[in-house]
């Protein structure tokens, strides 16, 4: 036989015997069926799909993910921390909401700020009388200021 035709009737026999596949039922575990782009395998114990080809003289079955349950799954974990987010998101990061201070806060909290710059304004008047000059000389003294 030629060596070009060799790969020819090797290749035949392969598609003859993916045709034989294609039509015949397949007892026992798999079920096959002919499909545009290969056959199509079903795994009748599990429900898993495969597609088998035939590449490079060899067949290769790839597993066929399940679109639609694949993507429900991705959509209920979507959903779940959407739903987290907002919650975290109106209640706060440790789950308590936030409010604005009422008015008796507002007081309190500038109560206590006033008292604070009173204090430092005081400390500050003591540090600027310590560093004057005495008070005979009619000297004008830069402020340090």
């Amino acid at each position: 036989m030629n060596r070009m035709l060799m790969p020819v009737v090797t290749l035949g026999g392969v598609f003859a015997a993916f045709a034989a596949l294609a039509q015949e039922p397949a007892p026992g575990r798999y079920a096959m069926q002919k499909t545009d782009s290969g056959i199509a395998r079903l795994d009748t114990q599990t429900g898993e799909v495969s597609l088998c080809q035939e590449k490079n003289g060899d067949i290769v079955c790839r597993m066929a993910a399940d679109e639609r349950t694949a993507f429900e799954l991705e959509l209920d974990l979507l959903t779940k921390r959407v739903e987290t987010l907002e919650k975290t998101a109106s209640e706060g990061p440790l789950g308590i909401k936030p409010r604005l201070p009422t008015k008796e806060e507002i007081d309190q909290t500038m109560g206590v700020m006033e008292r604070m710059m009173r204090s430092f304004m005081g400390i500050v008047k003591d540090l600027e009388s310590e560093e004057k000059p005495p008070s005979d000389k009619t000297e004008d003294v830069p402020q340090k200021t």
